[in-house]
């Protein structure tokens, strides 16, 4: 709670002495249901699980255009004790000035191009148990320096904060078949949480190309996980947060319809030193069958030369998808998605769509299938995990 109390001090003393022009409150209110489609491979697990989660925004703005944001969510959930849970996504103040920019408290930082996996999305932890694409995230005690220029922008973090990932519960599904135990994490320094991180990224856009570069030294956001007894003697998993060294870079080009998409990694400090990259290509297609609807077609290539010792499920694998913007008045969307694993016959689907009923409610869809998951495969625990889920959103 240190950070969430610094923060608020600091904008109350500090904005004491500023003009407001800006109070803004938002955010949603959401019922979800997950239905499974087989009998879990593990007990507890149900066919079934319904959630309710709440996340306001306040955004205040000043007349020189620094700002204080937060965003906390609180989850509920009805079968699995470890996501039911509460976060602050953001608590921070923005001090903008003329040639540089100065943001403190929590925040969330997003870099990446490609749709399917984000190699390069690191100064965040991932929230495991909202989701498991990877793309929801914990909030992040931060102090960021950003200095645009027209030669592009370098941004430069300090990072004294470190946030362990979440995992599902012993009741939760889309698991691994041991439970991780969050509670006796290990680390590789002995300031163990509070050790500094730091990285700096520069970015710059040249004509149709967007790219970035940046280098991370700290605590690596991807556990390796360890086999080992509890006190009562049942096999799990413990966490284990290395110092790692990564360099990562993310490219994008337009090219007429054509978008052309690349990230890639190079980490010391898990194991032996690696590289890992995804890349790929949407191609849109406008007014298909002579109406306002945009299609995308996407393909992606990921891959790990870590091979099967990999910690993820992409070390070798075609991604192909399908993106339809419908562009009607309710802004209906539909994204599809097919992974190939090369290496064996694994496959993933995932379908994704959302629809908007009058000014505040949306209704989202989410499909999810494995299969052929081999028994060595990464996503072997989550063969029988097939799963619809469907979330109603209030926005207000």
């Amino acid at each position: 709670m240190k950070p969430l109390v610094a923060s608020l001090m600091l904008f109350l003393s500090w904005g004491s002495h500023q003009a407001a022009i800006c109070h803004e409150l938002s955010g949603f209110i959401e019922l979800e249901g997950w239905f499974f489609i087989h009998e879990g491979q593990f007990d507890g697990q149900e066919r079934q699980s319904g959630s309710i989660a709440f996340q306001p925004e306040y955004f205040h703005e000043w007349r020189n255009g620094s700002s204080f944001t937060f965003v906390p969510i609180a989850r509920l959930d009805a079968t699995d004790d470890e996501r039911t849970h509460f976060d602050v996504r953001e608590l921070n103040l923005l001090w903008l000035q003329d040639r540089f920019e100065v943001r403190f408290g929590i925040g969330k930082v997003f870099w990446g191009v490609t749709e399917f996996l984000h190699l390069v999305d690191i100064i965040n932890q991932t929230d495991l148990v909202e989701s498991i694409d990877g793309e929801d995230k914990l909030g992040q005690t931060m102090i960021q320096l950003s200095i645009p220029s027209q030669r592009g922008t370098l941004d430069l973090f300090a990072l004294p904060w470190f946030r362990e990932r979440t995992f599902p519960g012993r009741k939760g599904r889309l698991r691994s078949a041991l439970v991780v135990d969050t509670d006796n994490a290990v680390y590789g320094h002995e300031d163990k949480e509070h050790h500094i991180d730091l990285a700096a990224r520069y970015s710059h856009t040249i004509g149709d190309i967007d790219f970035g570069f940046y280098h991370f030294n700290g605590t690596g956001r991807d556990p390796t996980l360890i086999p080992t007894l509890s006190s009562n003697g049942q096999p799990e998993l413990i966490p284990f947060y290395e110092l790692i060294n990564q360099n990562g870079l993310d490219l994008q080009a337009v090219a007429g319809d054509w978008l052309w998409k690349l990230e890639a990694i190079h980490r010391r400090g898990q194991g032996d030193d690696f590289l890992a990259m995804i890349g790929g290509f949407e191609y849109t297609l406008t007014a298909v069958f002579e109406t306002s609807a945009d299609l995308g077609l996407l393909g992606e290539w990921a891959y790990d030369e870590r091979g099967d010792d990999a910690a993820t499920a992409f070390e070798n694998d075609l991604i192909l998808g399908l993106r339809l913007a419908v562009n009607d008045a309710a802004s209906s969307e539909l994204l599809a998605g097919f992974g190939q694993d090369l290496d064996s016959r694994a496959r993933v689907i995932r379908v994704e769509g959302s629809r908007r009923f009058g000014n505040n409610l949306r209704l989202f869809l989410e499909i999810w299938a494995f299969i052929d998951q081999p028994e060595d495969d990464f996503l072997s625990s989550m063969r029988d995990d097939d799963f619809v889920e469907i979330t109603l959103a209030y926005y207000f």
